[in-house]
């Protein structure tokens, strides 16, 4: 589903991707974790073209991200035809990012009528359903400020699922909340994995990693260092710089 081929890059002098290469299968939950800076969602905000690559190739579903291919030179899309190519990617942000003059119902439904010319009528049935499915089927009239914040990103989940993506990118969509809170989160997205959805998720929740995830990723210095089978990368890491950082997190 995720192809990354020699992908870098950098914010001026910084570079923050250096020539990553990782796949990411079909179906599958991949878990990028590393220290602060290392690159993860940097690397997430690549995938669907929030950020621009400054070398290499990004392919989601056999496509190529952000760019048309021509000869042997890259030109990039134009913005309405990114829009279009990333409308297939779910993102949930670490922020929520919800729109505050919005109810909960009023956020899941905007972008399939705007963006995909869904009837309101539809848009809302479809709403419902998705925030029923991630516990608020109470809560479809709050606005976000009125709503705890693990409800806040169980509301961002359901806005992102409501563009049927064929892939789901969550970049530390816990990191925001309190402990007892996270479980509620991590539950939603247990449950999308187990209906075979292609997953990216920059996390700091081992515990999940090892558990749903099907191929663990640890990042540093803008580099892939190790990448492999959760429980065997968590339970036997082969590099030195992958065993200073699980020493300190597990």
């Amino acid at each position: 589903m995720v192809e990354a081929v020699m992908v870098s890059k950098s914010f001026g002098s910084h570079e923050v991707l250096k020539s990553i290469d990782l796949r990411v299968e079909r179906g599958h939950v991949t878990c990028v974790i590393g220290p602060s800076g290392s690159g993860k969602s940097t690397f997430l905000r690549c995938i669907n073209h929030l950020e621009v690559v400054n070398a290499g190739r990004l392919y989601v579903d056999g496509d190529l991200v952000g760019y048309r291919e021509k000869g042997d030179k890259l030109y990039e899309l134009k913005p309405s035809e990114a829009a279009r190519q990333r409308r297939d990617i779910g993102m949930v942000f670490q922020h929520f990012n919800l729109f505050p003059h919005m109810t909960a119902l009023e956020n899941v439904m905007e972008a399939p009528m705007q963006v995909k010319g869904v009837s309101r009528k539809d848009a809302a049935a479809r709403g419902r359903d998705l925030l029923a499915r991630v516990g608020l089927s109470q809560q479809v009239g709050h606005y976000p400020a009125q709503a705890v914040r693990r409800a806040r990103q169980r509301v961002a989940i359901a806005r992102a699922l409501a563009m049927d993506p064929k892939l789901m990118l969550f970049d530390e969509p816990t990191s925001a909340l309190d402990p007892e809170l996270v479980g509620e989160v991590l539950d939603v997205m247990r449950e999308l994995a187990a209906t075979g959805m292609t997953m990216v998720v920059v996390t700091h929740e081992m515990g999940f990693a090892r558990e749903v995830g099907d191929q663990l990723v640890f990042m540093d210095g803008g580099v892939v260092v190790e990448a492999g089978d959760p429980h065997q990368v968590l339970a036997d890491p082969q590099h030195e710089r992958t065993k200073a950082f699980l020493s300190k997190v597990l």
